[in-house]
C-alpha cells in the first residue's frame, strides 16, 4: 500500500536529480568507484551519480537480500526509502556488509514531525495524522528521520554526520489533495482494521482540499553519511 502511494506522489513532483535530492552525496562519487543506489525506482538519480563514462545496471531485488558479494562496494545511498521498510535495521546491516572497510553511506530520510506547514489548521492535523497511521499500518514510520542517526550508529557505522534540509516536494493544494485520495483508497477496504480513525481523517481532508487556500509545505529531510 505505502509503495502505491510513494508512486502517486512522485508522479506528481518534478522528476528527482542528483543535484537536487543528492547534493550533500556528490563528494562521495568519483569516477571507478562502484555504487549500490537502494530503492532508485527510475533511476533519475542515479544517473546524476557518474560521468557519460559511467556503466549503470538496474536490478529488481530483496533490500535484506541484496545480489553483490561482501565488501564489494565503494558507496552506498539510498532516497526515500528507509522510512517506508518495516525493518530498516536490518537493511542498514545489509549495506553494512556489501560496503567495504572504509566505504561511505549516505541516506536521505523524512521527518514529518519537522514538516513546515502554514497553515497548518485542525483539519490538517487531523488529516495528515490519519496519514500517519496508513504509513505506519503498511510497515513505514513518519518520522524515521528523527532516529536513522541512532540506527546507523547502531548498524556498526562510525563518523556518522547529520544535517537537516527542508525541500518543497509537494506545493500546498497538491500535499492535501493527495493526502484526502490516500485516506480514500484506505476506505475502500470495508474492513480496514482502523476504519473509524481513518474516516474521520478522511473528513478532516476533505474540509482541507475545499478550503485550502495559499500555503506552504516544506518537508524535512535528515541527509546522513558514514563510514564503514
Amino acid at each position: 500500500m505505502l509503495e502505491g502511494y510513494a508512486r502517486d506522489a512522485a508522479s506528481k513532483r518534478a522528476a528527482r536529480t542528483a543535484v537536487e535530492r543528492a547534493a550533500f552525496a556528490q563528494t562521495l562519487f568519483t569516477p571507478g568507484m562502484r555504487v549500490v543506489d537502494l530503492g532508485c525506482e527510475r533511476g533519475t538519480i542515479t544517473l546524476g551519480f557518474g560521468s557519460g563514462q559511467s556503466i549503470v545496471d538496474y536490478i529488481v531485488t530483496d533490500p535484506l537480500d541484496l545480489p553483490f558479494p561482501t565488501s564489494s562496494a565503494d558507496v552506498a545511498f539510498s532516497h526515500a526509502l528507509l522510512e517506508r521498510l518495516p525493518d530498516p535495521a536490518a537493511v542498514l546491516a545489509e549495506l553494512h556488509r556489501v560496503l567495504r572497510p572504509g566505504g561511505r553511506l549516505a541516506l536521505s530520510t523524512s521527518d514529518w514531525s519537522r514538516a513546515r506547514l502554514r497553515p497548518k489548521t485542525a483539519n490538517v492535523d487531523a488529516a495528515l495524522r490519519g496519514y500517519y497511521l496508513l504509513l505506519r499500518r503498511s510497515g513505514g514510520n513518519p518520522f524515521a528521520g528523527r532516529t536513522i542517526a541512532d540506527q546507523v550508529s547502531d548498524s556498526g557505522f562510525t563518523e556518522v554526520v547529520t544535517r537537516t534540509r527542508h525541500r518543497s516536494d509537494l506545493v500546498y493544494r497538491d500535499l492535501a489533495t493527495f493526502v484526502e485520495q490516500a485516506l480514500a483508497k484506505a476506505l475502500a477496504d470495508l474492513d480496514h482494521p482502523d476504519r473509524d480513525q481513518l474516516t474521520s481523517a478522511a473528513r478532516s481532508a476533505y474540509s482541507w482540499t475545499r478550503t485550502a487556500g495559499p500555503g506552504d509545505f516544506l518537508q524535512c529531510w535528515t541527509e546522513l553519511t558514514a563510514t564503514r
